[in-house]
């Protein structure tokens, strides 16, 4: 017989009937069974343990350690869990055995986008973990695999949730991690999204109204009035029948944030905050998610916590009534320039801006409310305020010390993540009425001047070369409670000339190596689009706000690690596997 390169002997066909099995050059194992002879991957698909060490029966080959079963002829599992083995083509010649070594394993990007799919109906984590692998060395884009786990997430639950949040969160960061990051940040952000959505049922969407003729002006009072009475169905018609109108994303995103301010801080910042992020996701999904990713907010319009009802905003200090008095101002400004035609593009100086991050982190809330008021009636950008506004709550953050209650870390958390989404919104939108949600974020930021009582010291650089070793950090980080030292650090490396791009990898790291809970993903993404923003300025003053946000995300994390780091030791194996490194044989 004719062999070609790609085929390698796996020796005399009577020697290999008398041991059953065989593993041969490549890591193939080969089996006689049944007067034929089979040859597969050794390693199995599943976490990796050696399949000639398991057992053969009616053609079917069982794992031996977690029971995963093939069929020895095709590679196929019986077991979704563990995917299918690649198999090999085998000839007898001469009474010798012959394995082509090239599989017979389907390759390509379709195979792992459609194992994704399973991994995400089926809630497995590992297979979920073996896809990622396989689509990022396949070269698929990170955005492409993040908008699979879109469509699962809002075609199944009962709307936008946490695990959707992480998921468009690490999307939006991959371009900040290395390759291995990148994996981990897709792997976690999909496992999250299956946890919420998998095993429940697809979420039903109701129909547009008859006629589109109904002006889009129109549309919106009605979106309004359905949130305002919590009537989720009339709203979702609205919206539907407001997208089949065509209506673009600018305005539908306007319509429905104008609905989410039109009470204070819903859910501690969270309903904002979602709503952001749908927004982002939007941006890069395909034009057929629109109205499941859009529909999928307005379920948690139905009972949000609306703060202005809460007693610490009414009481000792009434924060309700200064801001209800403010927008009102706002609103009859806002004609007069029209009819004017002012502008809304005015940037503060520097020198402002830091008289105007103190008074944000003051004790005198109306003043802080009347400074915001008149600085927008004199035309200063909103996203720049909505800016100093997130800079104030990760100096909350900064200042926050470890003698408070552990979760009163979440507190400052959603005020800094809230006047983030908030920003970002902002840098997209001219709707005045969005303008009143910097007013909540700077009374939230009030709210948690308690939290830096007393204050956390900023830590002050050393004044030695940057450190070189980056997993001192993450050894820093494999000890409890290391905030204070882990900032220290990160301020050498910033003031030592340390390269920050490989230090938001490392952050990034220290974030995706752990079982982290839902916030400290939100933490680590606002903090680096925040530190993005501020990388365009110019100036002490900007060059301060972005060690601001470095140090926060730091502290955050230190505080919040570690944990039993379960998900990335099934990414690492995951991608391990996918290398055809032999967890199990010995080399």
């Amino acid at each position: 017989m004719s062999v070609s390169l790609n085929w390698i002997s796996a020796g005399e066909l009577e020697a290999l009937k008398q041991v059953g099995a065989k593993v041969i050059r490549g890591g193939i194992a080969v089996f006689h069974h049944e007067e034929q002879v089979y040859a597969v991957d050794n390693r199995c698909p599943h976490l990796g343990f050696p399949l000639h060490m398991g057992s053969l029966c009616d053609g079917i080959l069982t794992c031996h350690w977690h029971h995963a079963r093939f069929d020895i002829c095709s590679g196929g599992t019986l077991d979704p869990w563990a995917d299918d083995v690649p198999s090999y083509e085998v000839r007898v010649d001469g009474g010798e055995v012959w394995v082509n070594s090239v599989s017979r394993r389907e390759k390509g990007a379709e195979k792992y986008k459609l194992k994704l799919k399973e991994g995400l109906e089926q809630n497995i984590g590992i297979v979920i973990a073996k896809a990622v692998v396989g689509l990022i060395e396949s070269g698929v884009p990170e955005q492409d695999i993040a908008r699979i786990g879109i469509e699962f997430g809002t075609t199944y639950g009962t709307g936008w949730n946490a695990g959707l949040t992480i998921l468009t969160a690490m999307a939006q960061s991959v371009d900040k991690l290395d390759k291995n990051g990148k994996i981990l940040a897709l792997y976690q952000g999909l496992v999250h999204v299956t946890r919420g959505s998998s095993g429940r049922g697809t979420r039903h969407l109701l129909t547009a109204l008859p006629s589109a003729d109904v002006p889009f002006e129109r549309l919106t009072e009605w979106y309004r009035n359905c949130i305002e009475v919590r009537d989720t169905q009339g709203a979702e018609k609205v919206l539907i029948t407001a997208i089949m109108k065509g209506i673009d994303t600018k305005r539908l995103s306007e319509m429905m944030l104008v609905a989410a301010t039109d009470h204070f801080y819903l859910d501690g910042g969270h309903v904002f905050d979602f709503h952001s992020k749908a927004f982002e996701a939007l941006e890069w999904a395909e034009v057929s998610q629109k109205v499941r990713i859009l529909t999928s907010l307005v379920p948690m319009m139905a009972r949000p916590t609306r703060s202005e009802e809460l007693h610490q905003w009414q009481s000792p200090v009434n924060l309700v009534e200064p801001i209800k008095q403010a927008v009102i101002e706002l609103e009859k400004n806002v004609v007069q320039m029209k009819l004017a035609g002012g502008s809304t593009n005015t940037r503060l100086s520097s020198d402002t801006e830091e008289q105007l991050l103190k008074k944000l982190l003051s004790d005198t809330p109306e003043q802080t409310i009347a400074v915001l008021r008149d600085l927008l009636i004199a035309g200063t950008a909103p996203a720049q305020l909505a800016q100093l506004v997130a800079l104030a709550a990760a100096e909350r953050i900064v200042r926050f010390h470890t003698q408070n209650d552990f979760g009163d870390w979440i507190a400052v958390l959603h005020t800094f993540t809230y006047a983030h989404a908030v920003h970002e919104r902002l840098l997209q939108s001219d709707e005045p009425l969005l303008q009143r949600a910097i007013f909540h974020g700077a009374v939230s930021v009030y709210l948690d001047r308690f939290l830096n009582v007393p204050t956390a010291v900023r830590p002050k650089a050393s004044g030695s070369a940057a450190p070189a070793n980056h997993q001192e950090l993450l050894d820093l980080l494999d000890l409890r409670q290391q905030v204070g030292s882990a900032g220290q650090w990160v301020m050498d490396y910033i003031h030592g000339g340390g390269e920050p791009g490989a230090l938001l990898n490392t952050l990034g790291h220290a974030l995706l190596r752990e079982d982290a809970e839902f916030h400290s993903f939100q933490m680590y993404e606002a903090a680096v689009a925040e530190y993005d923003r501020w990388q365009a300025v110019a100036g002490s003053f900007a060059e301060k706000a972005r060690e601001t946000m470095l140090l926060a995300c730091t502290r955050y994390l230190a505080a919040h690690a570690p944990t039993a780091r379960e998900l990335p030791h099934t990414a690492k194996i995951a991608w391990r596997l996918h290398k055809g490194e032999r967890l199990f044989e010995e080399e």
